[in-house]
């Protein structure tokens, strides 16, 4: 089985790609999903608040996903459901699984990786306390409410604010359970301004800074969780510990870039984001393997999502066609004071348009600072900011003309 190219991940990252680089000129596309329908995560986000960078209005989830998926359709790009992806190599063949093909070999001119994130567990922060049930993440949670129509829990405690644990306080105060605060480990909610507003503030529920969870209690079902203020170290303080009893306990406490299958192929990942290196075409260290969305670093807006995979649509179908410029000498992009990381992280010049859209989060939350560049020690560009938190991406648009003969892009906050 051949193709052109070959998407892993049917969610919005995978059908922007594929759509793009069908207007591209690639006629042979594959698109392989996991899961019984395209859309992703979107499926399970039914609150609005997306597409209004993308689309100027504001969507559901699954409104927005449904704008691909016919886009997707009508264009005839051939996808796969319920087709797990077993492994991918550096020459770009795809081994996947599903009932009614049974074992599929795929030869890919490219390969554009898609897979988004999953969440960290209970498991991955180590929470003392009994086992019981009662504790989910907040997405297991927010599927079985908003697709499998379950009630998960009457009274309920959130650890974590990013975005879908301030969505999921607000989505359990609507279907009748009371919550009873969320906990944030750092001393600034990790998500983004308008949710701590509308889910949290306009439903007085407490958030609780510079907290966590000490004590999970419970013998069958979950009936109390122990919570204490943290140090500058992260350490509980003696005499600050509070009891919440309740019978469920979300958790929102960071997400994961899926990437088994980069690492089986051989790409670089980032310490940092855990996702993929990329360059100013959203390749990989993999000549022919791009990547995009979620799986590259932890978007807080599906329209950046969307933005980049177009981006890796766009240059995928370009490499297939045409090839891709290579040069020798690529310039890095270095995170500095206040910056935890900046996707690309190589820039080639010749493969860059016009201008060259560079995303990161910064490491704090700052008001009235700026954003200043530098092409290797000389001041490129400066972009002030009035307020800035490492739940909200921030993005440095750079013009072609200021990238000539430079070594290293590097940006911090002053």
């Amino acid at each position: 089985m051949n193709y052109d190219v070959v998407v892993i991940g049917g969610g919005p990252a995978g059908l922007a790609a594929a759509i793009e680089a069908k207007k591209n000129g690639v006629d042979n596309i594959l698109v392989i999903e996991r899961d019984k329908e395209l859309g992703g995560i979107l499926q399970q986000c039914i609150h609005n608040g997306f597409g209004l960078h993308v689309f100027k209005e504001e969507l559901t989830g699954p409104e927005y996903a449904q704008r691909f998926i016919e886009e997707l359709k009508s264009m005839n790009i051939d996808y796969k459901l319920d087709t797990m992806v077993l492994e991918i190599n550096k020459n770009r063949k795809v081994k996947a699984i599903n009932s009614e093909d049974g074992f599929l070999n795929i030869d890919a001119k490219a390969i554009i990786l898609a897979m988004g994130c999953r969440e960290r567990t209970r498991g991955a922060i180590a929470i003392p306390g009994s086992r019981p049930a009662g504790v989910y993440t907040a997405g297991t949670a927010q599927r079985f409410v908003n697709m499998e129509g379950y009630q998960v829990g009457q009274r309920v405690f959130i650890l974590g604010s990013g975005d879908i644990g301030l969505i999921m306080a607000r989505r359990m105060t609507l279907e009748g359970a009371k919550v009873l605060g969320v906990a944030e480990l750092m001393p600034f909610s990790g998500g983004l301004t308008r949710n701590i507003v509308q889910c949290l503030d306009d439903y007085d529920i407490p958030l609780y800074l510079s907290h966590t969870i000490t004590n999970i209690e419970g013998k069958g079902r979950l009936t109390k969780v122990t919570i204490a203020k943290v140090d500058e170290n992260r350490q509980p303080i003696e005499g600050t510990y509070k009891e919440f009893e309740c019978d469920t306990l979300l958790l929102s406490v960071g997400l994961i870039p899926e990437n088994e299958l980069s690492l089986q192929a051989g790409i670089n990942l980032d310490s940092v984001t855990k996702g993929p290196i990329v360059n100013e075409s959203m390749e990989t260290s993999v000549e022919g393997i791009f990547a995009c969305g979620n799986v590259v670093h932890v978007h807080d807006l599906v329209d950046w999502v969307t933005k980049e995979s177009i981006k890796a649509g766009k240059f995928a179908a370009k490499y297939v066609k045409e090839g891709l410029e290579i040069e020798v000498n690529e310039i890095k992009t270095t995170a500095k004071e206040g910056i935890a990381y900046i996707v690309p992280q190589k820039i080639r010049t010749k493969n860059v348009e016009d201008k060259l859209q560079m995303l990161m989060r910064v490491r704090n939350v700052y008001s009235g600072k700026k954003l200043v560049v530098k092409a290797d020690d000389n001041i490129i560009k400066e972009v002030k900011r009035m307020h800035m938190a490492p739940g909200e991406m921030e993005e440095v648009v750079l013009e072609k003309s200021l990238l000539d003969n430079v070594k290293e892009i590097s940006i911090e906050v002053l």
